[in-house]
């Protein structure tokens, strides 16, 4: 909702720099000055915010499973034959076909792409959309248009013309697949420009916590049970009589995001109609980093840290490879360890988070993924050693993300957040896409050890730029 500007929430608009530690302060609305997570979870539109975003999270990584899902029940045959334009595109790209999972990949690839694209080059546009409109509005309209898009997706399962070899419904999936990343990119950086305007500045760090650990665990629980939940929906609907029950779960979460964001009071400066281009707001965006040294080294740090991550999903492969009993396809086990080390990260954090100094929380985060990489490569093949130093990196990775979150969240004026969250979307993602292609290859041509090393040093001198040594 957007109000007249409050002196009252001035507080809300800057931020301590990134290298001093959160004042341990009371406020009105929290008296006895209780910090983590029981103090943030009673702010109640920080809580109805939160809410949302579990619904929203859970959507998007069932959209994912339901994707995979419809290629392997309607677009892809048990046959190989019956799917020569599949056969082509493999060997175009030098891609086995030889399995049916094999062809459920190749067509999954093309729904990954779609969800990608919007994520790496709309992220500051949409930035600049979400800094000149309310945030409540947008983060509304982006979940209830979400819910209506993937209600049109059993229409696709109509029969009709072929192109290149594949069913229209096919092709249809992508351009609905594209359209939703790009909803996706207005929702993000409103979602978490509005955090600041609903949270006092002091509990900023337990409210990035919380959400923190929400993602995760909406990964794993997204992931891990995406299947059987649509599966049982599936079939207990079909006890009634109805088809298509599986259908059902997307609108249903994002409708309740929607919800749930629509019961928001937050009250916003009035904003003044811009004449400036879209690619000026950008620049003025880009001006922010060049001018606040705490936003910019927090912008560097999410980039280093996702960039190690995206490099992990990778080299998860390999590690698992090693471990008897385990073997490549158990790689999503190690990564679940990393989630689960981020959420307990995550949960520390936020219970004690606002005793250090953010400089020092990243030196500390950022030298025990060094410290995990480095022992993954010594002490590969084990499974129960492997699984604990995925667990700490996890906790590692937290210490660094929640911070740099928290810090980027108070220093951008209020008037920028939207456009500044924007570039911080586009920077991650192509932060997680590039090492996705050149740790492969890098595995490939020198070898696991020597990849994690290299990732190690980069690691190690991130922590050591910032001096930790020194007093804060």
């Amino acid at each position: 909702m957007v109000g007249d500007h409050d002196p009252a929430n001035e507080h809300i608009l800057s931020g301590p720099s990134l290298n001093s530690p959160d004042p341990a302060l009371p406020t009105s609305a929290n008296p006895e000055g209780r910090r983590g997570l029981q103090a943030v979870i009673h702010f109640d539109g920080f809580r109805r915010l939160w809410v949302g975003q579990i619904f929203s999270q859970l959507a998007d990584k069932f959209y994912i499973v339901l994707m995979v899902y419809l290629i392997a029940q309607y677009w892809v045959t048990n046959t190989p034959d019956s799917n020569g334009a599949l056969a082509e595109i493999a060997s175009a790209i030098r891609m086995d076909f030889e399995t049916r999972a094999q062809r459920i990949t190749l067509l999954a690839t093309g729904i990954y792409v779609a969800n990608t694209i919007p994520a790496m080059v709309l992220g500051s546009v949409a930035g600049v959309w979400v800094d000149r409109w309310p945030k409540r509005r947008v983060m509304v309209a982006s979940n209830g248009l979400r819910a209506l898009l993937v209600l049109c997706t059993p229409l696709f399962l109509i029969p009709g013309p072929h192109w290149f070899g594949l069913s229209w419904g096919y092709w249809a999936l992508l351009v609905m697949t594209f359209l939703e990343s790009v909803l996706t990119q207005f929702f993000a950086p409103a979602e978490q420009a509005s955090i600041p305007l609903l949270v006092p500045r002091e509990h900023l760090l337990a409210a990035n916590s919380l959400y923190q650990a929400t993602s995760m665990g909406a990964t794993i629980v997204g992931f891990a049970l995406g299947d059987p939940i649509l599966r049982g929906l599936n079939h207990l609907l079909q006890t009634v009589g109805i088809n298509g029950g599986e259908f059902l779960l997307l609108p249903f979460c994002y409708g309740m995001a929607a919800i749930s964001l629509s019961t928001i009071q937050m009250r916003e400066p009035p904003r003044k109609d811009s004449s400036e281009s879209v690619w000026k707001e950008i620049v003025a965006g880009i001006q922010v980093l060049r001018e606040q040294s705490s936003v910019r080294g927090a912008m560097v740090h999410l980039v280093v840290l996702y960039s190690l991550l995206a490099a992990l999903y990778v080299l998860a492969i390999s590690l698992a490879s090693a471990i008897q009993g385990l073997g490549p396809t158990g790689f999503g086990t190690l990564l679940a360890m990393s989630g689960l080390g981020m959420a307990i990260g995550a949960v520390l954090v936020a219970q004690m988070g606002h005793r250090f100094s953010r400089r020092r929380l990243a030196a500390a985060g950022l030298g025990t993924i060094t410290w995990c990489l480095i022992m993954l490569g010594q002490l590969r093949g084990n499974l129960s050693t492997t699984l604990l130093l995925c667990g700490v990196l996890g906790i590692g990775a937290a210490l660094v993300a929640i911070p740099a979150q928290t810090t980027i969240q108070e220093d951008t004026p209020e008037s920028q957040r939207g456009r500044v969250f924007g570039l911080q979307n586009n920077l991650i993602n192509i932060a997680l896409s590039l090492p996705l292609v050149l740790a492969g290859a890098l595995v490939s041509s020198i070898g696991l050890i020597p990849v994690l090393w290299v990732l190690a040093a980069l690691s190690l001198a991130a922590a050591l730029w910032e001096r930790p040594w020194e007093r804060c």
